[in-house]
Parts: structure tokens; sequence; C-alpha cells
């Protein structure tokens, strides 16, 4: 027997240092060649390092989370023949990080409903090879459902359902125990530390430098969408069935379309390095959508080109291939303004943090009904907060209002919206 030491290989590009995002191995493991050991991510891609050769896992070279030079050691094998110091460097495959786990683009492949081929590496995210190898599951014998022949958290799901073991019956028939709970007042003294690691640690840098180097002002102003809510109601009864239904996003976006006309300083990009400030024509808006790995913002590009209906087929295909990990790097930059929003958890006031290098944000928060005194009598309206976040630097607060009373302004009457 020997021992074959692997080392982090050359990812490429002048990549000097990656970090450790998932082991998929522990010592004590028996592997087979080509088995995936790890999963290390650049500020590229999330690139999975197989294992060279067959043999026992003695030792791992790092925790999750630990950030490794290329050249350190990764992992210690044992293997049968020959001593030998170091192992040729692994292939390695790629991923955009973006995404956390690219599959290959679905309009090239098809998807599949077959189980993997034996000499194939399974395409899943580097959260559901985690919970496969917790689960002890071997992915390569799970049926794939997702676009490319990619494994889903479903799939692996059904796989464990239908393979699993049932329980062997008890010797005697005895009264289930009954969890002990603790008593009312008793102190608590549990701590769970979570790591930040991989896709995870790369958002919260990205929020903390956005934060740390824009200036933020956020400005709030109440908007009456009872009109628009209402038009929304009317097209979704006559277009619903055939068009699909629409939310309040794509009024929103065509709003921002028609107020970015008349504030072109709000739909730009600050190279603050530089000192330059560039304005767009094209409007391309970023969605900010929450993933299982964190918060995301695909983007839906020429918002000018589109109409209510192709808005919200955009905005619903990019949360979709986002949530599942398909979205590509390409659908994930060139933002020139965002929008967030919490859905029915919107509350009343929210302070967004700006896309950098953007310099504005649109917040919505949550619809609610209350009495508004219009025209001398009580009636009730369906009024929206609207919290939107400005770079100070590049715009002022007396522009930053104009820009939202303006969208307030094409909200309150939505049949403007829709004149040049």
């Amino acid at each position: 027997m020997s021992v074959r030491v692997i080392k982090m290989p050359d990812i490429g590009e002048g990549i000097a240092e990656v970090e450790l995002v998932a082991w998929y191995v522990k010592p004590g493991d028996a592997l087979i060649e080509d088995q995936v050991l790890a999963d290390v991510m650049t500020d590229k891609a999330t690139v999975e390092i197989p294992s060279p050769v067959a043999g026992r896992v003695l030792s791992l070279g790092g925790a999750v989370g630990e950030v490794l030079p290329v050249g350190a050691e990764l992992i210690r094998i044992e293997v049968e023949g020959t001593a030998q110091e170091a192992s040729p460097p692994p292939a390695v495959k790629a991923r955009p990080a973006a995404a956390a786990a690219m599959a290959v683009n679905p309009a090239v492949t098809p998807a599949t409903s077959a189980a993997q081929p034996a000499a194939e590496r399974p395409i899943a995210a580097p959260s559901v090879r985690r919970r496969a190898w917790e689960l002890g599951v071997d992915l390569r014998e799970v049926r794939a459902t997702g676009t490319a022949g990619r494994i889903t958290q479903a799939d692996l799901d059904a796989h464990a359902r239908s393979h699993s073991t049932p329980p062997a019956p008890p010797a005697r028939l005895a009264a289930p125990a009954r969890p002990v709970a603790p008593a009312a007042g008793a102190p608590r003294d549990g701590e769970h530390a979570i790591p930040v690691v991989g896709l995870r640690r790369k958002i919260a840098l990205k929020m903390q430098e956005a934060k740390r180097r824009i200036p933020h002002f956020t400005y709030v102003e109440e908007v009456d969408v009872t009109e628009l809510e209402s038009q929304r109601a009317r097209l979704n009864g006559k277009w619903g069935a055939e068009r699909g239904r629409l939310t309040l996003l794509p009024f929103l976006m065509r709003a921002i379309v028609m107020a970015v006309r008349e504030h072109p300083g709000i739909n730009a990009r600050f190279d603050d390095v530089a000192g330059v400030l560039t304005r767009h024509d094209a409007v391309h808006i970023g969605i900010a959508t929450q993933t299982e790995v964190g918060l995301m913002v695909p983007v839906v590009r020429h918002a000018e080109s589109l109409d209510l209906w192709a808005s919200a087929k955009e905005v619903a295909r990019l949360a979709e291939m986002t949530r599942g990990g398909n979205v590509t790097r390409d659908e994930l930059t060139g933002s020139t303004i965002t929008i967030t929003s919490l859905g029915a958890l919107g509350g009343i006031v929210t302070t967004p943090i700006i896309n950098h290098p953007e310099v504005a944000i649109v917040g919505v928060n949550r619809i609610v009904e209350r009495p508004v005194i219009l025209g001398g009598a009580v009636a009730p309206r369906k009024l929206m907060n609207l919290s939107s976040s400005f770079d100070h630097r590049v715009v002022d607060g007396l522009h930053g209002a104009e820009f939202v009373q303006s969208l307030r302004r094409y909200l309150e009457s939505p049949g403007t919206l829709f004149v040049e």
C-alpha cells in the first residue's frame, strides 16, 4: 500500500487560491476513480475536484470555508501499489459560481428522465450532492428530471423514498416513547454554528461591499394602486387563461421604463474607481430573487421592448431558472436598475441595498386596504409603499424623490403606462 497526495489543481485564468465549499468524502471512505471529492469556488466558477485514483481516504487537507492556495494538499488517499509523493493533477469540471451549480444550456440539450449512465458523472448542485452523501445514495442511480439530466432535490427525495428500507417490527408491542419536553421556563444553552461559505459568503461580501462603498439614502412614498389593481383584474379576467396571469411586477417594470425616460440619471451604473457615471438607454431590470443559497438578481434585458405579458413570462422564466440552479452567468449580470420585493411579507417600509454598481433600487412593500378621504368622503382604497434607495454620490435627494413621484403618477393612473 502507498499514500497518494492529491493537491489543489491549477484551475487556470490566473487563479491563485480557491474556497473549499463542500466535501463529499470523509476519512475512512472507499473511493473509486473519478469520484467527486470536493467542490471549490473561485470568483468565476464552482469547480468539482474528482479523484484520479481509487483507494481509501486517509485525511482531508482543509475544512469547508477555508481558502486554499493552488498546490496545497487537498486530500491523502491510501492506494495499492508503489509509493508516490503526489498524484497527477485531477481534471476539474466548472460551473458558473453565480448559479452555484450549472447544468448545460437547456436550449441545446433536452431534459432527461432516465437514470445516469454509470460512466457519466451526474449533474447536481452541491447541496444535492451533500445530501446524497449524507443519505448514502449513489447519484448515478437516481432518475434525473431536471434540465439536461440535472438531478434535483425532488429527484433525490423520490429515490430515497422508493429505496428506503422499512424498519424491522419490534420484538413486542409497546407504547411509543414520547419525547420529554423541557420543563416550562427551563434554561437552554444550545449553540449552532453555521459556516457562511461558498455562494452564501460571496452574496454576503457583495452586500457588505455595496453598503460600505455606497452612501445610501432611502425615500419612501405611498402609492394608491386601487385603479391599477382593478385594471390588472380586468386584464387577467380577459386574457389570463390565454396569455398568463399578471402580477403587480410587470406594471412596475413598465412604470420604471417610462420614469427613467424623464430621469435618465437613475438608469445608470457608477464606476467609482474611474469616476464615470454611465447612463443607459436600454433598461435592464434586475429582479431580486430569493433562493435556498441566498439572494440572487437575474436580469430582464431590454424591458423597454417588452409588453406586460412578455415581462411576466421572462420574470417567471428567470425565477424558475435561478431557484433551480440553472441560471447562466450572463443572466445574472448587466442590470441597470433593480426591483426588490418581499411579496406578502413586504412590510410597511424597507431600506433596500443598492445592487452595485447601479445607482438605484426600487423596493415594493405589501398592498393594504385602508379608508381614505377622497372627494370629501371616506372610501376604501388599496395602498402600497415604494421604498427606494439611491447612491447619494451621483443622485441628489431631489432627483431621487422626483423619480419616485414619477413612478407614483404612472402607477396611480395606469392608462398612462401605455401612452408613448
